[in-house]
């Protein structure tokens, strides 16, 4: 496949662009929580050894993706809900796929023990 450009920048193959938005450590985590149910962000806070910086930055990110939806309540304290776009939903099945993937290499691996 050629090089390509989307939102300004040049790919190199479309498994790029795609690990360029969900990939990494976090953003998977993050968007999985998030499947069928709308969260606050105290309770994505609990995912495990996240920081609230890294929480921040990849909420903002995956906002900016159009895979999350951010809702903020004019309350005090503030009140903040981040929920899956349709763009977020569609995503769902590949994560799943990659987790069951992530399960059967951990099995593998407790196999040969």
């Amino acid at each position: 496949m050629p090089d390509f450009i989307f939102k300004g920048k040049v790919y190199y193959n479309p498994v790029q662009l795609v690990m360029e938005q969900i990939g990494g450590v976090w953003k998977m985590p993050i968007l999985w929580r998030l499947n069928d149910q709308t969260l606050r962000y105290s309770e994505l806070r609990k995912i495990p050894h996240i920081s609230d910086k890294m929480l921040t930055t990849q909420l903002r990110e995956l906002e900016a993706d159009g895979y999350v939806n951010r809702k903020v309540y004019p309350v005090v304290p503030p009140k903040t809900e981040y929920s899956l776009t349709e763009k977020g939903k569609e995503v769902i099945p590949l994560i799943t796929k990659i987790r069951e993937y992530g399960t059967y290499l951990i099995e593998k691996e407790d196999n040969k023990s």
